[in-house]
């Protein structure tokens, strides 16, 4: 693990001074400088802020993900101060249902919020994509597990009774929550700050593969071997097989890296992407900052036929319904952290230099 550290950092320290030279150059005020023609990340001052297309599911992204980051905090946050017991899977469960749904209305507000932003007409339809984003796959996902397990008349099956209760947590707090906060977020929305005017007429894109490869590269040093580590085994044992697992704070810690660094990675990618002048950063961002719940998938491939005992329809069906579950929510999670991070960082650079 330890020899894999410098690849998070080499790329974001190398932006970093390539960025530095450029802040000198574009904010010098010699009149030779201004008579040059503009190149690189300047160039696209125009495009930079033009919005993505598919504009209602990238706010419903956007907001799923805010959610599940909220929640994935006030799970940690729970767990260090003693409430979840080894032996008691059923709190942890628990927890996770109850906080699903009382943090409902931030992915509301946040999606909602950021698609008025984004100039978007149809508000509700974006609230229901918003909704159904996360919850519909795992929905689905969970009544086609729930019935393999009655098939087998296995003790996984939850009952009638656990079932009709989440379904009217869902109904009488998740979607009013859910509601809610999409009500606040049309009537107090605000306008999309933009340090440059996007111009009527975009420029053509360039199509660089070289972005794909770096990102590529940079992942699987980072994420892929981060995945891999023993920890993950641990962890992976723990939810699919008897071990128990109780240092939550040194959880708590990688989790914490692993939100920095999907920033640090997504903004220096969506640095050298404006560099080639090529401005469509808004999807990908959001693909760089998620591609590690992809990884975490191809772990659980491995667990499954390397590490674990399982075998069978059902076993097999559980591990991967849920697992591609997790997967779908990392991505949503780190695809947001990805964006908010590049947004932060192209707001500021844009900001610093001067654009007509």
């Amino acid at each position: 693990m330890c020899d894999s550290a410098p690849s998070y950092w080499i790329p974001c320290y190398n932006s970093h001074a390539v960025l530095k030279n450029d802040f000198v150059k574009y904010s010098h005020d010699d009149e030779a400088l201004e008579d040059q023609e503009e190149t690189g990340w300047k160039y696209i001052h125009g495009d930079v802020f033009r919005f993505p297309k598919y504009k209602s599911l990238f706010a419903a992204v956007v907001g799923s993900g805010t959610q599940l980051l909220a929640l994935t905090i006030f799970i940690f946050l729970l767990a260090l101060v003693g409430v979840f017991y080894p032996y008691n899977r059923g709190a942890l469960f628990t927890a996770l249902v109850l906080i699903y749904a009382l943090t409902s209305g931030i992915a509301g507000y946040t999606a909602t919020s950021f698609y008025m932003q984004l100039e978007g007409t149809n508000w509700v339809r974006n609230l229901l994509l918003t909704g159904c984003l996360f919850c519909g796959p795992l929905f689905l996902t969970f009544c086609f597990l729930n019935t393999v397990a009655i098939a087998y008349s296995a003790t996984a099956a939850l009952p009638f009774g656990t079932i009709l209760v989440i379904l009217l947590i869902w109904t009488l707090v998740t979607s009013p929550l859910l509601v809610l906060g999409g009500v606040a977020g049309k009537n107090g929305k605000t306008e999309f700050q933009a340090p440059c005017r996007t111009t009527k007429y975009p420029k053509k894109s360039l199509n660089c593969h070289g972005i794909e490869d770096l990102f590529l590269r940079w992942q699987w040093q980072g994420s892929f071997r981060s995945v891999l580590s023993t920890s993950s085994c641990t962890i992976f044992a723990s939810v699919w097989g008897h071990k128990i697992y109780t240092i939550y704070s040194i959880l708590s810690i990688v989790f914490i890296i692993l939100i920095i660094v999907t920033a640090f990675i997504t903004v220096a990618l969506t640095y050298f992407q404006l560099t080639v002048e090529d401005h469509e950063w808004w999807w990908r961002s959001v693909l760089c900052g998620g591609s590690t719940g992809i990884f975490i998938f191809f772990y659980c491939l491995y667990y499954y036929h390397a590490r674990s005992d399982m075998s069978g329809f059902m076993q097999t069906s559980f591990f991967f319904g849920y697992m591609t579950c997790i997967c779908y929510g990392f991505f949503l999670m780190l695809g947001t952290v990805g964006f908010r991070a590049s947004l932060l960082f192209v707001r500021h650079i844009y900001r610093s230099i001067k654009c007509e």
